[in-house]
């Protein structure tokens, strides 16, 4: 296929766009890929749709390999199906509602699990009928509070969502397995660098999940990886290397002391090693200070004696003191219940707290729930708040003096930790989410009552597993890690064309050499962006054809007339190739 340059829907920007913060997005609308037509939404440009398609069609390809079947629902959908499931409320703000002329409420598709549960309920009735995996490529719209970054994180954007029914749960093993095999060749042919990261389910539910997570300094996620290589996660779905328990007996009773000026952690540490305290015969760290935060925490599960929801209630988180609270962290552990930090009203009202010095002795009197990190196991030994003013005690053990309702993991996680996996530490890196699988279970299938005959005649109600990719995102992604001070840089398997030529020379004989080269590319199966503009200079053409970033670039210029023509490797090196041998040359490079 040939395109010429001078026929192209295309302007290309030298300057950024105002709103433009991350290098995908500056280069993507100054490339002419894409351009904002409302904050958050973006239409596609020819050439941002051609790799845009592309993308699409690796995804068509690994998931038909794999024995899904495509099918397409609508975008608009009815209230109910999402009613049966509690997502119509439990989506809040994210969720675009509607209604039509008649009065009837609607939305904008977020995701479709209950559209492809409802799907299987109506069509499938045996055991006979599964395993079945169904597939879309489509559309999804969420109102975020925050678009940015361009099609990064947007309000529409375009979405890979599969679905596998199984009637055990080994199957939903099976397929699980099946979804993350193909994932990983989707990933890999699109030229991505990435890892496949535990992970929480959140709302989702299901047990089994992982992200796969694009490295990416400008990413929202933070993720660990061992140093090991055997371990990578979310940094919310990290768990805590906890110490081994030890005897609560015959360790010192707990002793109170005034700890004037100890507001901080760092001034009660400071006070502990002025006073000569010790802690296994070395000086006191910060380790061994004990934070108590205060939350509220409101659960959808918790209700009064009217069955109404019951509230926002009190509750202590205990972490080490050396470690902040991670609020992404602590908003996974609770899920799905939901916190914010108790206000100074929230202090005022409750007499037992003390701001700045809350200890777990109080909180657990006066039937507050607390929750300690890990790292608090029984007969570890603590400094913590007193319950007054400028006073801390000394030696508080867990499971003597306190006992935590449960422990969950809410303490952020540091560079050089012990890796979960028992080998080395972690690291700590930045990603964009790619992709996320789920086993979900039967938490759909209950809900919309989807009750199939077994090979023994009953009734059983299948599981299922859930498996999304952001289709338009990985366009953005690829572009936030394959670019350069120039502009774009595309892998030859989703790049709008393979090879981009340039005439640099004026005189008619070059244009004619330039008309028939492509022509040879075209013949040989490539597809070939001609840049035949007659008026445009060869330097705007040569930033041009940087900033796009096709991978392979020639140039006819001055060398032209000793019959030589400059192959540029996007992102490479640079040749001096005979005209005569060009062709053979870009035909290698672009199947090698």
């Amino acid at each position: 296929m040939i395109t010429r340059l001078s026929q192209l829907f295309l302007r290309t920007l030298r300057e950024d766009p105002a709103d433009a913060e991350v290098p995908s997005h500056k280069l993507l609308v100054r490339a002419g890929y894409v351009r904002r037509a409302a904050p958050g939404v973006y239409s596609w440009l020819p050439l941002g749709l051609r790799t845009l398609r592309k993308v699409e069609a690796i995804v068509r390809e690994e998931m038909d390999a794999m024995g899904a079947q495509e099918l397409l629902f609508p975008a608009l959908l009815p209230r109910e199906p999402y009613e049966a499931t509690n997502r119509w409320t439990e989506y809040g703000d994210d969720l675009f509602r509607l209604k039509d002329r008649k009065g009837a409420d609607m939305l904008l598709g977020p995701t479709h699990e209950e559209m492809f549960t409802a799907a299987v309920k109506d069509l499938y009735s045996s055991y006979k009928d599964f395993p079945v995996t169904l597939y879309q490529v489509q559309t999804k719209y969420r109102d975020e509070a925050r678009p940015r970054a361009g099609i990064l994180r947007g309000r529409e954007f375009v979405m890979k969502d599969s679905y596998s029914f199984d009637m055990t749960d080994e199957g939903l093993g099976a397929s699980y397995a099946a979804h993350r095999a193909a994932y990983t060749r989707i990933f890999d042919r699109v030229g991505i660098r990435y890892e496949i990261c535990q992970a929480t389910s959140g709302a989702m539910g299901g047990s089994a999940s992982e992200e796969f997570l694009a490295y990416s300094e400008n990413g929202e996620d933070t993720f660990v990886v061992s140093t090991a290589g055997d371990y990578a996660a979310n940094v919310e779905a990290v768990t805590t290397v906890a110490p081994e328990e030890s005897t609560v007996e015959g360790l010192p009773e707990a002793r109170e002391y005034d700890t004037p000026k100890s507001e901080t952690i760092d001034a009660l540490v400071q006070w502990a090693r002025d006073e000569g305290i010790k802690v296994d015969g070395r000086e006191v760290e910060a380790s061994d200070t004990l934070k108590c935060m205060v939350i509220k925490v409101t659960d959808p599960r918790n209700l009064n004696d009217d069955g109404e929801p019951a509230g926002p209630q009190l509750t202590g988180v205990l972490i080490p003191g050396d470690r902040e609270l991670d609020e992404k962290r602590l908003e996974a552990a609770l899920e799905p219940a939901t916190f914010e930090l108790a206000s100074d009203e929230d202090f005022a009202q409750s007499g037992f707290l003390v701001k700045g010095y809350v200890g777990p002795r109080s909180l657990i009197s006066n039937g507050v729930k607390v929750y300690a990190d890990p790292r608090v196991v029984r007969g570890s030994s603590w400094i913590t708040g007193a319950d007054a003013p400028q006073r801390h005690i000394v030696g508080l053990i867990a499971g003597r003096d306190f006992e935590p309702d449960g422990f969950l993991e809410a303490a952020e996680v540091r560079e050089g930790d012990p890796s979960p996996s028992g080998n080395g530490t972690v690291k700590i890196a930045r990603g964009i989410e790619l992709g996320h699988i789920f086993q979900l279970g039967r938490k759909y299938t209950e809900a919309m009552d989807v009750s199939i005959l077994d090979e023994n005649g009953k009734r059983a109600t299948p599981t299922m597993g859930s498996y999304g990719i952001g289709v338009s995102r990985m366009v953005a992604v690829v572009a936030e890690q394959r670019h350069d001070d120039k502009g774009l840089v595309w892998p030859v398997e989703i790049a709008p064309y393979q090879v981009h030529v340039a005439v640099a020379n004026k005189d008619a004989a070059a244009m004619e050499a330039g008309a028939a080269l492509v022509e040879q590319l075209d013949a040989a199966g490539i597809e070939v962006l001609f840049d035949d503009r007659p008026k445009v200079s060869p330097g705007v053409k040569f930033k041009d054809a940087e900033l796009l970033g096709m991978p392979f670039i020639v140039i006819l210029g001055r060398s032209f007339a000793d019959g030589v023509v400059e192959l540029r490797i996007r992102g490479g090196e640079t040749l001096e190739v005979p005209a005569t041998e060009v062709v053979d040359k870009l035909v290698g490079l672009v199947r090698a």
